[in-house]
């Protein structure tokens, strides 16, 4: 049976290019343009490898790298980033979780290169060999801007990590694209069980469809920047505010913010509060 491939990247002429590599040399080859798609991929089953690029947005690779180790940990399957922006990220190999890295370079430079990497990969050479680090010649040195780039998006993110309080983003469609720790400690589920997952989902039943009015209302009213409402987890009352995220001036989802219930006087019954 033919060994089922992943690839996820955001960039359609090379997920293409990759895609055809991998069916030619007889795989069996699954497409996803972007992180979200490649989480929607993952949550039918698990696969026999994954390719993905590390820079995507909304769903980056680390994420979806999380979300495959936590999802299948007793079917691991080799993981392999191909990146632009790798070589900018050298020294922070051991913290993305990938089995092997490839830096991309010319795409018509690349088929030899991929191809060697998988004789060794399919002849099992690299058992026991610390090298899981691949780079595409001409495409060994660091770039300026890029690497200020991530520096600026590694700052960000940990700025929402070290909050105080649950951060949620939720794209477009109401399904969460990042959750940073403290919600998931709140909310008391691991990563894979809210990524890609609506956001009602994560509410009991009965509050769901107060939720749902919440995004609408903040995102249908130009005058309402932020809705605070309370919802009950486990017999905890949990206080969460819903505002717009807006990209370019343009509302292109919700930020839903959580306290730490132990932070929260006691109470019952669900507020709104047009802010």
């Amino acid at each position: 049976m033919a060994k089922k491939s992943l690839v996820v990247d955001n960039d359609f002429f090379f997920l293409e290019f990759l895609s055809d590599l991998l069916e030619r040399r007889g795989y069996r080859v699954i497409k996803a343009q972007g992180g979200k798609e490649g989480i929607s991929e993952l949550e039918k089953g698990p696969v026999d490898f994954l390719f993905l690029e590390i820079i995507m947005p909304k769903i980056d690779g680390k994420q979806v790298i999380e979300f495959a180790r936590k999802k299948f940990p007793e079917r691991p399957f080799p993981i392999i980033v191909v990146s632009g922006y790798l070589v900018e990220q050298i020294d922070e190999l051991d913290r993305i979780g990938a089995d092997y890295y490839i830096a991309k370079g010319v795409m018509e430079k690349m088929t030899d290169h991929i191809d060697m990497f998988l004789d060794r990969v399919e002849a099992d050479a690299f058992a026991g060999s610390d090298t899981n680090v691949f780079l595409e010649p001409g495409q060994v040195y660091p770039r300026r801007a890029t690497a200020e780039l991530l520096d600026i998006l590694n700052y960000q993110k940990a700025i929402t990590e070290s909050a105080g309080i649950g951060i949620l983003v939720v794209d477009t469609d109401a399904r969460v694209i990042h959750a940073n720790r403290t919600v998931l400690e709140i909310m008391d589920r691991p990563i894979e069980d809210v990524l890609n997952r609506p956001v009602t989902g994560l509410l009991p039943v009965p509050e769901r469809e107060n939720m749902v009015d919440v995004l609408k209302q903040v995102i249908r009213d130009s005058g309402t920047r932020r809705v605070a409402l309370h919802f009950h987890v486990d017999s905890r009352r949990i206080r969460t505010t819903v505002s717009a995220l807006n990209v370019h001036n343009k509302k292109s989802g919700w930020i839903v913010s959580m306290e730490d219930p132990r932070d929260l006087p006691s109470g019952t019954g669900t507020v709104f509060s047009g802010l």
